[in-house]
């Protein structure tokens, strides 16, 4: 809003992967940022976008620095889930290319960063253990931890609905917009706001939902469960005796 009164001409989101089809709340309040973005710029004159891509290599709260925090300390290395994986650039490469976005921006587009193949970060911690010089299992374990409560297994790019559109440059595409209700929309964030001001938790989280269909907080409840806390155990229990 402030870039719209403000004369803004260009007004650049930066999104995440964690806003497609989102188990937790992080996500499904990007997701709506999305949303907001979209019906912004159809009512201002300022180009208003978003720019969806995963992790960044080296930024705050990527894994990179834990393990290594880890590794410095002896140990163990903490991973989520054996099968976890999670899409990946560098930190100049996501600047590039989203400075690339903008430049393309016309306004209204949701930009879609082609972050190749997803990275199995079991594999990531074996290789940065092997890399200090230490051996798996024998010199640093690996503890799995549990998915947390809304993470997944893996991210998505991209909705069912948005389909792709290409643009110059091969690593940067374009999601189509998903029709929607702008006057609704805006009564809804009314209703969140209002939620949100008077701290209630259960109405914030039910209108969420109502905002965001795809949202769906409890997929991943049954990792959380004893039975799947002693499969990672016995899971890391292999991995470390392999090594």
């Amino acid at each position: 809003m402030a870039a719209a009164m403000n004369g803004c001409s260009k007004f650049v989101m930066i999104s995440t992967d964690k806003a497609v089809n989102p188990t937790n709340i992080m996500g499904a309040s990007k997701r709506i940022c999305e949303m907001i973005v979209q019906t912004f710029n159809k009512h201002y004159d300022t180009e208003f976008v978003a720019v969806r891509f995963g992790n960044v290599l080296g930024s705050n709260g990527s894994v990179i620095p834990l393990f290594k925090k880890q590794i410095a300390a002896g140990g163990p290395v903490t991973v989520t889930d054996p099968n976890i994986i999670r899409y990946f650039m560098t930190i100049p490469e996501a600047v590039s290319l989203v400075m690339q976005a903008g430049a393309y921006a016309k306004g209204g587009e949701i930009f879609v960063l082609d972050m190749g193949e997803p990275v199995r970060i079991l594999d990531l911690a074996e290789n940065l253990i092997k890399l200090s010089g230490y051996k798996v299992g024998e010199d640093i374990k690996i503890e799995f931890t549990g998915l947390r409560p809304g993470e997944k297994l893996y991210e998505e790019m991209l909705m069912d609905e948005e389909g792709l559109q290409d643009t110059a440059n091969r690593m940067i595409h374009i999601g189509k917009p998903i029709a929607m209700d702008d006057m609704r929309f805006f009564a809804q964030l009314e209703e969140l706001n209002g939620a949100a001001k008077a701290e209630h938790a259960d109405e914030i989280r039910e209108i969420v939902q109502r905002i965001v269909v795809t949202y769906h907080p409890e997929d991943n409840a049954e990792d959380h469960t004893a039975e799947h806390q002693k499969a990672l155990e016995r899971a890391a229990e292999l991995i470390n005796e392999s090594e």
